[in-house]
């Protein structure tokens, strides 16, 4: 971009890169003074959405994650970098092309480096466009500077060696490192904690699991208010506020660690005192991580400074508090604070109090720092006393009373005599510089040589306080790795204190976490519809599942009436009790859950060519594959996408297969209420409803979960209530009743013939009893068997898996039928 001036280029530079645009800085790299001919200019930096850096560009409560992919598509490693706070983590593993990419989408990047061997993978391609909505870069090291990298690394991470000991994962670092090097093109000090985990450590939650239980935004608008995360975040930090939405991403399998959170949480809900004083001090601690990413990075000013000195002085009076706190961890966590004493010291000694935000026009270095740096200033303040005292001593000499010294740039320092006093400057007193149109300006030698002494002493200052600031940015930056370590443990008090307000405030209580294989909440209730309800009233139930004879629960009953809403809490208070958190419910005991999966509304993927229905297939399909008997499965309303028959064959297929085969903790919700005659067939499957009853002919929904199975679904009554006009209503009814009577009548009359496919729908039993029962004269007219087998013939067609020119073919052979 040309013409762009410098102090406004982040406003365009931030334009594009939300549109996906990678900006290329350039900028003269030698000094124009000095400069033969043409000043050299170079590529600076590059910035591309995964390495932003600039904090107008960054949200605070967000990370913003490069991820790098690496491998074979069955092989394959991950490192996931954030600039601006310094992470870095690296995962190697073999599996499914959705397992990987649920992994990457963990992260929600906002740009995606592919290696050679994956960028030239299409559907890889199309999948992280369309579902991670991620910018893709192909990126592989050039050849000649590959060595140079893997030489690096080791430099670049500590332990490098012992935590990339596979050859994937060095392949994944290298193309890391030498991606940010080639477009950030300076120091990288701030990277140098390499993590490894290993996914199979956390319970794992699909991009399916996390959209429908809106763990960190809504499912209909995206939005993080509304979200488990928007409740639990009552975060003081930055950091804290990242690191609650990690917690969320990948809940704990690992036993001692969710209990040593919840004792941390019982500490601060015993001693509401030590709660308060932490929260006071927590408030006054800016966000360290990306302070010390942009210190190190080279981008900080004198202000990023000042925050960081302020917030290290909050740390010996938090440290104090933690030791002195009861809790074993509180007190273990204060004892390792490092208080970076030296940090704070130096940045006083340096730095002003309230600096400018520029850091090349002087004013950054407090007094006493520097004795060259204080001379300089020295002769700018004798000088201009000195202008003083030679415009007074002037003005007396002359008798021009409105005589003036002033300064601009061009000229330097001038005295000024207006025209009405000209005929007072004795002559040969003044060299003429300029005339203007009401005034005369003039220098005098000694003028010129006090000007000199002042600017130089000026100019060489405000050099002097740039190399000074620089100097002690670097000082700093040589300890970022202690203000990072630093960082993560305020981050990881701050998120427990926060549980700690969230269950004081809604009365939540400590969960028995287990490696049983015991499901029960008594008095759940779903934290967020909870929090948002107007008087804060919310009906609680129990659930209760086990390996005994509880390990499916059949969910019947009628729309509006709260079953996935009772299925969604129970796996956000198992998500709840795995993170450390306390649960919404009287009693809690939760066997440790590998991974949750959910098939909950209605939703197609147009843009991948899949039908509400085939989505459907597809997320059970892999509840079905991948579960385990410690997984927990919510289903709902499996089989309705398609024919009646058709749906409940799959539905009943699938109970028995979980029940037989897989054996997971499951909640399965169904309008068919003929599956509830499972419950005597299947060991472990108990039948419950969500209650409701009718009154005056209105249905009052009680949304209170109960034994047994439920015989109607009410769904007339609640499109009454979504406001259908009343006639639509009466008539709905009426066929109601008809078919209801014409299954009762061929329930008696003994076994109905079915079509040749096996399949008696009740659009068959609409066509064939209602046809035969009603007058002629009324609005269902009788059929004849062209017309029979139209309809059949539009109820056989797959509209959802057929192109618009086979609907338009289909529907002019039938017209050509019926005519």
């Amino acid at each position: 971009m040309c013409g762009v001036p410098f102090h406004s280029a982040h406003t365009y530079v931030e334009r594009l890169i939300e549109k996906g645009y990678k900006v290329a800085i350039c900028e003269q790299v030698e000094n124009p003074a000095e400069a033969k001919g043409v000043v050299r200019r170079e590529v600076v930096r590059v910035i591309t959405p995964g390495t932003v850096m600039e904090e107008n560009m960054l949200v605070d409560q967000e990370n913003n994650f490069l991820v790098v992919l690496s491998g074979n598509g069955q092989d394959m490693a991950l490192a996931a970098a954030d600039l601006s706070t310094g992470e870095c983590h690296v995962t190697q593993w073999s599996g499914s092309f959705d397992r990987w990419l649920d992994e990457v989408s963990s992260y929600q990047p906002r740009e995606v480096v592919l290696d050679e061997t994956l960028a030239s993978q299409s559907a890889l391609r199309q999948a992280i466009t369309l579902r991670l909505k991620a910018v893709i870069t192909p990126f592989t090291p050039d050849p000649a500077e590959e060595s140079g990298i893997l030489e690096a690394l080791p430099r670049q991470f500590e332990r490098f060696d012992e935590i990339c000991d596979t050859p994937l994962l060095r392949r994944v670092a290298t193309v890391l490192l030498g991606y940010l090097t080639a477009t950030q093109k300076r120091s990288l000090g701030h990277l140098t904690r390499l993590r490894r985990y290993d996914a199979r450590q956390y319970m794992v939650l699909d991009e399916s699991a996390r959209r429908n239980l809106e763990l960190t935004v809504t499912l209909g608008e995206g939005k993080r208010k509304g979200s488990l995360l928007w409740l639990l975040d009552k975060t003081a930090t930055a950091m804290g506020s990242r690191l609650i939405k990690k917690w969320l991403d990948k809940p704990l399998l690992e036993l001692g660690e969710i209990q040593a959170r919840q004792d941390v949480v019982q500490a601060f809900l015993d001693d509401w005192i030590l709660f308060d004083e932490v929260t006071d001090l927590l408030k006054q601690v800016y966000d360290l991580e990306r302070l010390a990413a942009r210190i190190s990075f080279g981008s900080a000013n004198a202000r990023d400074l000042v925050s960081l000195k302020r917030s290290l002085s909050v740390i010996p009076d938090l440290r104090r508090l933690l030791i002195e706190a009861g809790c074993p961890r509180l007190r273990k966590s204060g004892e390792s604070l490092d208080e970076c004493a030296d940090i704070r010291e130096l940045v006083e000694r340096a730095i002003v109090d309230d600096p400018p935000v520029s850091v090349k026009e002087g004013g950054m270095i407090r007094e006493g720092y520097s004795d060259r740096l204080d001379e300089l200033r020295n002769i700018q303040k004798d000088g201009k006393s000195w202008i003083t005292s030679l415009e007074k001593k002037e003005r007396e000499e002359t008798g021009i009373k409105s005589l003036k010294i002033g300064y601009n740039r061009v000229f330097g320092y001038y005295i000024e005599v207006t025209k009405s006093n000209l005929h007072l400057v004795p002559e040969g007193r003044y060299i003429r510089k300029q005339t203007l149109a009401n005034a005369e300006r003039y220098v005098t030698p000694e003028l010129k040589e006090r000007e000199e002494r002042i600017l130089h002493a000026a100019e060489k200052s405000v050099e002097m306080e740039y190399e000074l600031f620089t100097n002690v940015r670097a000082k700093v930056a040589k300890e970022v790795l202690r203000l990072q370590e630093l960082a993560g443990k305020v981050a990881e008090l701050d998120v427990l204190r926060a549980f700690a307000q969230v269950a004081r405030h809604y009365g939540y209580v400590r969960p028995v976490v287990t490696r049983g294989d015991r499901l029960y909440i008594k008095d759940g209730r779903h934290p967020v519809v909870e929090a948002v309800s107007p008087d804060g009233h919310f009906v609680a139930n129990d659930v209760e599942l086990d390996a005994n004879s509880r390990r499916i629960l059949l969910v019947t009953g009628p729309n509006m009436a709260g079953k996935s809403t009772f299925m969604r809490q129970v796996a956000l208070i198992a998500v709840m009790a795995q993170i450390g958190s306390y649960v919404p419910a009287a009693e809690a005991e939760v066997g440790i859950i590998d991974r949750i999966f959910t098939r909950i509304g209605a939703a197609d993927d147009l843009i991948g060519g899949r039908s509400t229905f085939m989505v459907e297939m597809t997320e059970t399909c892999r509840a079905l594959k991948e579960a385990t008997p410690r997984s927990l499965i919510l289903l709902d309303e499996v089989g309705r996408g398609t024919s009646t028959y058709d749906g409940m064959a799959l539905a009943q297929a699938i109970v028995e297969h979980i029940h037989d085969r897989v054996g997971a903790k499951t909640l399965f919700s169904t309008h068919y209420h003929e599956l509830t005659r499972l419950e005597g067939q299947l060991k472990d499957l108990v039948n419950v409803h969500a209650r409701c009853v009718e009154r005056d002919g209105k249905v009052v929904f009680l949304y209170r979960i109960v034994p047994g199975g439920a015989d109607r679904s009410y769904g007339i009554h609640v499109a009454e209530l979504a406001g259908l006009p009343q006639e639509v209503i009466d008539r709905a009814r009426n066929l109601l009743a008809d078919l209801e009577g014409a299954d009762r009548e061929s329930r008696e009359d003994g076994p109905r013939t079915t079509p040749e496919n096996g399949q008696l729908s009740l659009f068959d039993d609409f066509v064939s009893e209602t046809a035969a029962t009603v007058q002629p004269a009324s609005a269902v007219p009788v059929l004849s068997q062209e017309e029979r087998e139209a309809l059949r013939a539009l109820r056989d067609f797959d509209l959802m898996n057929k192109t618009p020119m086979d609907c338009m073919l289909l529907i002019h052979e039938l017209k050509k039928k019926l005519n």
